[in-house]
């Protein structure tokens, strides 16, 4: 048994943690064999959402096999396992058409959650990711796709891990984050507020911090109040750092005030 606090910094809605994040710190906890017995790589690991994540607040966590379950007085928050699973991988968009769509990012004119740690408006600099997913061609299956290019802050960085190339990389939590919010905006997120009720992530290795990455999401479905997404990691060389799939569900804003 251990413990996990979702500190406020990486809010999602204003009380409670940001579904990426949280995903991601819960998955650094699952027992798992390194791919290649590299530090920095990690098999997929699929995390579902019972509930919003209090912030501050100590949840317990519970670990057998390959599971690690997250729980508040009794109650799982969330659950992490992992899976044989093979990721869609976004088709790549190059940095300065990712730069350029950020000036369409739909959150610059009404975002759900403007406190958000990765795509919230309100955020400064050095503070949240201000990851700002804009529209850009479709994919060559015809699904949308929205594009942003992301810097990761020296405050992300991650020091005790030991890595090959003697360099310095985000936490595993905050490159689940970084691919989070890019799917929620490859759908309709002004019209149709949602969050994230489960995500899958693969990391091939973490994000160096101070090198500029794109950030890709794609639309792959609707059923419902359920949404299906895609995001895609690319690091300054075009080589893929990380991918996730997500679900999400449609919610009423007021309800994660």
């Amino acid at each position: 048994m251990t413990e996990l606090i979702v500190p406020r910094r990486f809010c999602g809605p204003p009380s409670s943690g940001n579904g990426g994040w949280t995903a991601g710190a819960l998955a650094a906890l699952v027992d798992h064999e390194s791919p290649d017995n590299r530090a920095d790589a990690w098999p997929a690991i699929e995390v579902s959402l019972r509930q919003p994540p209090p912030l501050d607040t100590e949840l317990t966590v519970s670990t057998t096999d390959d599971l690690a379950v997250a729980a508040f007085e009794g109650a799982t928050v969330a659950e992490a396992r992992t899976v044989d699973a093979t990721l869609t991988t976004v088709d790549p968009v190059e940095a300065d058409a990712a730069r350029a769509a950020e000036a369409s990012y739909p959150g610059l004119r009404h975002s759900p959650f403007p406190t958000c740690f990765v795509c919230g408006t309100g955020r400064e600099e050095g503070d949240g990711l201000r990851i700002f997913p804009g529209p850009v061609a479709s994919a060559a299956d015809g699904g949308t796709r929205v594009a942003a290019t992301w810097t990761p802050h020296e405050s992300l960085a991650e020091d005790f891990h030991t890595y090959v190339d003697d360099v310095r990389r985000t936490s595993l939590a905050v490159t689940w984050a970084a691919l989070d919010c890019v799917g929620g905006w490859a759908s309709d997120l002004e019209e149709r507020p949602m969050v994230l009720g489960r995500i899958t992530a693969q990391v091939d290795t973490l994000p160096v911090v101070g090198d500029e990455h794109v950030v890709v999401g794609q639309l792959l479905g609707e059923d419902g109040r359920k949404t299906f997404t895609a995001a895609t990691l690319y690091d300054p060389d075009g080589r893929v750092v990380a991918r996730a799939e997500h679900l999400w569900i449609a919610i009423n804003p007021k309800d994660f005030a």
